[in-house]
């Protein structure tokens, strides 16, 4: 079994498969320039009237009043619903949640969810990223609203989820305005990149390594950038998540190396070079080793424009250096 912390990475590992079955569309073509957000609600997608009805994952879902006792099983989630001006409508979010500080964590599990503890919170609304065992079945028997909204597989569905919360909570023009801020900050940062110089890059899941291709949520945002993903090439892509070998990647000699494991797994560029064959990297020798911060690159809500601008900014560098 993979890392359990990556199943909320923009459906990493394989671990999201089954979420992705709510989403439409093909994955990433294009630039961020170029997406706009898909129209998701009628009746009040731009104000706060309800009833509304969302085009969640789990169909059309209906929220006849303002909800109030919010309850978020995804992190990503909790982090858009704050972001949107929803936080004070939130009273408990999953275990894993940890951006804001003072998002009301619990002991509520998406990984494990459990319909008693989550009904005993007395919730008018479940926005949760995974269908697991079921939950989003249980309680809508009960008469709870859910909305499902599974790990995003491009840039134009992390925009459709945060303009669903918005509709959702009655936080429409709020979340109207989170998207065009990330929109226009990403634009900008591929308006601004280098364009003639060729760089490829790495980036390591977790320890194993896994990786992730170009077809991926994490893929395309440095694809926006005219980076060559060296996991590309692997034998096996494994459904956009492959297992490299230490061997391939030390044949590949990227020029950048992104590691999304330095919280969880303590990894940085002194780590790598300990690793056979790994001390003579390009990367490691020209000190282009960067270190994300883990929860970041695993979501896909407000902070996808912070992880493209780390992107943008060490693409800047590198292309000056060469």
């Amino acid at each position: 079994m993979r890392p359990l912390r990556t199943a909320y990475a923009g459906a990493l590992l394989g671990v999201l498969v089954l979420a992705g079955c709510g989403q439409t569309g093909t994955s990433g073509e294009g630039t961020a320039a170029s997406v706009s957000p898909s129209p998701s609600t009628s009746g009040a997608s731009a104000g706060t009237g309800f009833p509304v009805t969302v085009e969640a994952g789990n169909g059309s879902v209906t929220i006849a009043v303002r909800p109030q006792r919010i309850v978020s099983l995804a992190p990503t989630a909790t982090e858009s619903l704050f972001a949107i001006g929803a936080g004070a409508q939130v009273i408990a979010v999953d275990d894993q949640s940890n951006h804001p500080a003072d998002a009301p964590k619990s002991a509520l599990s998406g990984f494990k969810p459990n319909a008693e503890a989550i009904i005993a919170q007395k919730p008018d609304l479940v926005v949760l990223a995974n269908d697991i065992g079921g939950i989003v079945g249980t309680l809508q028997k009960v008469k709870i609203p859910v909305l499902l909204e599974p790990a995003a597989t491009k840039l134009e569905e992390s925009y459709d989820q945060i303009t669903d919360l918005g509709a959702a909570t009655g936080n429409a023009p709020e979340a109207e305005k989170v998207v065009g801020e990330m929109k226009e900050k990403i634009d900008k940062l591929v308006a601004d990149a280098p364009k003639d110089h060729k760089l490829t890059y790495y980036h390591e899941l977790d320890v194993t390594p896994y990786s992730a291709t170009s077809d991926t949520f994490i893929g395309q945002i440095y694809g926006l950038f005219g980076l060559t993903n060296v996991a590309d090439e692997a034998p096996d892509p494994a459904g956009g998540y492959p297992k490299l070998s230490a061997e391939f990647v030390a044949k590949a000699d990227p020029d950048l190396i992104f590691l999304g494991d330095t919280k969880c797994c303590g990894q940085s560029k002194d780590t790598l070079a300990k690793r056979p064959g790994w001390s003579g990297l390009s990367a490691i020798k020209n000190d282009r080793v960067v270190q994300l911060d883990d929860d970041i690159v695993s979501r896909w809500g407000p902070r996808v424009a912070d992880f493209a601008e780390v992107v943008a900014t060490t693409v800047k560098k590198a292309a000056a250096e060469q």
